[in-house]
């Protein structure tokens, strides 16, 4: 695989703060992706490939659900004991606005992806300097999720009172698939995605640590106020995506949190020791 080092853009912006200063030294020593645009689309799309098969491989499939139903009742019952478990009266309060539901299963199914590979595709574009720490602590906050998946299958909420082959029939908790009741891009308790789709990953959230990710790679390189506040308010509506639809439950945000921190601890040591070994290559 060819490295190449292209041109930093120059940054107009002064810098104003300690992420200003440390974009322009990263700048300034030539730091750069080391890959090409489709080696880097390569990596991340095989990457994603190889996360997907190994979540599902190991999945529901493999998991008996009186497991998964154990853990989401440990989940609820220390929720409880916080006085914090609300899913289900969050849930409750939505549930005779179809339109509002359909507009959060389509955020829940798209936005996951489509801000994820914006930011991705922008910062590669825009900031180069600081794309591969972003890129590799992806990377890494994506494959410590597989560990949370493995040692902890969980029950989702839409799960608890569904009777069919991967739902607990427990009907304390009459939570609502509302993908499959109010209508969505799919349909989680389809035949084909209960075979091919792991109906327990649901801690960490993958979709609240992607959010998060975004919002800490963005965050550095907004300058206005309008931009950051959405950057902001994007894992923040992501909770409350994954929580109306009974995907998660609220706690499995601070596992996707606890994911976070370490991939991008790791993901900046990857990055750095990629970095440094280039240059004694060359």
């Amino acid at each position: 695989m060819n490295v190449r080092t292209p041109d930093v853009p120059t940054i107009s912006v002064e810098p104003a703060d300690r992420a200003d200063g440390r974009l322009r030294r990263l700048s300034e020593e030539g730091v750069g992706t080391g890959l090409h645009w489709w080696a880097e689309a390569l990596l991340v799309f095989t990457f994603y490939v190889v996360y997907s098969w190994s979540r599902n491989q190991f999945g529901s499939a493999n998991v008996h659900p009186s497991e998964a139903l154990r853990n989401a009742v440990r989940v609820i019952d220390l929720e409880k004991a916080l006085g914090l478990f609300q899913e289900l009266r969050v849930q409750q309060l939505f549930l005779d606005r179809t339109l509002f539901l359909q507009f959060w299963n389509l955020f829940y199914g798209t936005f996951h992806f489509a801000v994820t590979i914006f930011t991705l595709v922008w910062l590669y574009r825009r900031f180069p300097a600081l794309y591969p720490r972003w890129r590799s602590s992806f990377l890494c906050t994506t494959g410590l999720a597989l560990v949370g998946f493995s040692l902890f299958p969980l029950m989702p909420p839409r799960l608890l009172a569904d009777c069919g082959e991967f739902g607990g029939c427990l009907a304390a908790y009459p939570f609502m698939d509302t993908v499959s009741e109010a209508g969505g891009l799919w349909s989680f308790d389809s035949g084909t995605m209960q075979k091919i789709s792991n109906q327990y990953a649901a801690m960490p959230s993958l979709h609240f640590a992607w959010a998060t990710w975004c919002t800490l790679a963005l965050w550095p390189v907004l300058r206005r106020s309008f931009s950051r506040a959405l950057v902001v308010a994007y894992p923040v509506l992501t909770l409350f995506a994954v929580i109306v639809t009974g995907n998660h439950y609220w706690i499995d945000a601070l596992g996707a949190i606890v994911v976070v921190g370490a991939g991008v601890l790791m993901g900046r040591r990857l990055a750095d020791s990629w970095h440094r070994w280039s240059l004694r290559s060359t």
